[in-house]
């Protein structure tokens, strides 16, 4: 067990929660959901701002971890990550979405030794 694990089970920091979130999206088909939804939600908050429409906030909330959960669910059929680590989910969503458009995802996989 790693020192940044407790008995519980529960990561401690952020340097341990990566690859676990990079286990949780092994399938390409979960990452590009989450894309999808992290493009969708990233553009209805700029058209938000943009017309000072505050409601499309909540639009762009639910169409980003809409498209997750269905990958979560449906593909990768395991529990968001969001349920217990919400802040570094979100984090890695938008480092795995960076890394991914910078094309050096692929690498981090390979550093965790982690089969796509």
């Amino acid at each position: 067990m790693s020192s940044a694990v407790t008995k519980q089970n529960k990561i401690t920091t952020y340097a341990e929660f990566w690859p676990f979130y990079l286990k949780e999206h092994r399938k390409p088909v979960t990452r590009h959901l989450h894309y999808f939804g992290s493009s969708l939600g990233i553009t209805t908050v700029i058209v938000a701002i943009a017309a000072q429409t505050w409601w499309l906030l909540v639009v762009a909330l639910v169409s980003g971890y809409l498209f997750a959960w269905i990958g979560h669910f449906f593909v990768e059929k395991n529990r968001p990550a969001t349920f217990t680590y919400p802040l570094w989910s979100l984090i890695s969503d938008f480092r795995m979405f960076w890394r991914w458009a910078s094309g050096r995802l692929a690498s981090d996989f390979k550093r965790f030794n982690i089969p796509q």
